[in-house]
């Protein structure tokens, strides 16, 4: 007997679901348990193991399709089974255009590159895929196809997670067009036509665009903003990183620490002393997180999203430096599945590796706060004795929910937050 499959759920914050890559083809014997496509998410893309065995009768779905959850996307089935008349069933169910914020934290959105409109006549315009050790990126089934067709895949752009080439890929590479395709990076963000360039949506751009609107329409923002010193804050790090460096084993490289995690300790320990921040709206009530999981935000192609640094405040900074840099890295190679960014109780979002001074963050809902960071600036500044010295100044602007956090407990959280930043021993002692 035939069985259907449908567009899974694959995180709590789904709601529709993008066929990335088949990675079984009609015809060919699928294994229960067997990785059977590739379905892109909000959050990533991520394998879908077949929940049945038999015969790929047929793909109802094809890649670069979405549709909403428990559509039918394939049949599987015996060999030489009738395929059943599932017409109503392949048809790909409506997705609600609105929905209420979910839990996910995300980061404020970031404008998308979009090259300038070319003329129609123009060549595709092709981006080396990321590599590994010398290797292109790809899925089996693109190599498998790359080789039948006699695709080099070097010279093909990656449309998959962190750069990887995928069969459409190769496909799209084989068949040419006259249209063009616009390129940043590994992605693919546009197609060019006479009247201009079209951007496609992925469903992480869709996730981030839908709940950012409804934090900022739902969640009454304010914002506050403060300046701290951390020039003890850097030299404490530059210290951690010398006695690494001293201690690392011939041959590994130590963990550094940067400036971003010693925020990352410093928002973690004033979370702990002021618990009505590391909080959440629930409507009726609002629940007051008994653990601190500080999302981190990070920056992909497609979008920003914000791994998450589990029991941060008992952790020391070269801990956290270490499942930082784990966690980025991850995220960027598309290794990180929907679990590592759950349950995030307060966001951090730092621009300042980019020149950002100062800048406002929206929400992550259900969160109660997101701090921004700016960039650390060599500043003149009157000192308590009235004189004016050059100290190495950082702008943060806390945005709060209002319903949550009033304006008197956010001072007084970054009133924590600057004492730990210009002391590093209160902190440790904190």
């Amino acid at each position: 007997m035939a069985h259907i499959i449908e567009m899974p759920k694959l995180s709590d914050t789904m709601e529709e679901g993008g066929i990335a890559t088949w990675l079984k083809k009609e015809g060919d014997a699928v294994k229960e348990g067997e990785a059977l496509v590739e379905i892109e998410t909000d959050k990533a893309t991520q394998e879908y193991e077949s929940p049945e065995e038999g015969i790929l009768l047929k793909i109802l779905v094809p890649a670069g399709k979405s549709v909403g959850l428990r559509t039918p996307i394939a049949i599987i089935g015996e060999k030489g089974e009738k395929i059943p008349d599932l017409a109503a069933a392949a048809a790909p169910a409506p997705v609600k255009a609105a929905a209420a914020p979910a839990a996910s934290p995300q980061a404020p959105a970031k404008a998308a590159a979009v090259a300038a409109p070319q003329p129609a006549a123009a060549a595709p315009v092709a981006a080396a895929p990321a590599a590994t050790g010398g290797r292109v990126k790809s899925s089996p089934l693109a190599r498998k196809v790359a080789a039948d067709r006699g695709v080099d895949l070097g010279a093909v752009a990656g449309s998959g997670p962190g750069g990887r080439v995928v069969v459409r890929d190769v496909e799209q590479a084989k068949a040419g067009s006259s249209v063009g395709t616009v390129t940043v990076g590994v992605q693919p963000v546009g197609t060019i036509t006479a009247s201009g360039t079209s951007v496609p949506v992925s469903m992480m751009r869709k996730t981030i665009a839908k709940r950012l609107l409804a934090a900022k329409n739902d969640a009454p923002h304010f914002y506050l903003t403060v300046s701290a010193n951390v020039g003890k804050l850097e030299d404490w790090r530059q210290q951690l990183n010398k006695a690494a460096a001293k201690e690392a084993k011939p041959g590994s490289a130590p963990t550094k620490v940067s400036l971003n995690d010693g925020v990352i300790l410093a928002v973690s320990r004033a979370l702990r002393r002021h618990p009505m921040v590391n909080a959440s709206w629930q409507g009726d009530t609002i629940l007051l997180h008994s653990q601190v999981h500080v999302a981190v935000a990070v920056a992909l192609p497609e979008g920003l999203v914000t791994p998450v640094i589990r029991n941060s405040d008992q952790l020391g900074v070269r801990e956290i430096a270490a499942q930082s840099r784990e966690l980025a890295g991850k995220a960027k190679a598309g290794g990180l599945n929907n679990d590592a960014y759950q349950g995030g109780t307060f966001t951090i979002s730092n621009l300042g590796m980019f020149g950002i001074e100062e800048f406002t963050a929206i929400i992550n809902p259900p969160q109660a706060a997101i701090l921004a960071v700016g960039a650390a600036i060599l500043t003149p500044w009157v000192d308590d004795h009235q004189r004016v010295v050059v100290q190495n100044r950082m702008k943060m602007t806390l945005s709060c929910d209002h319903r949550v956090v009033d304006g008197a407990l956010g001072a007084q959280f970054l009133q924590t937050l600057v004492a730990y930043l210009e002391d590093p021993l209160a902190m440790l002692a904190g």
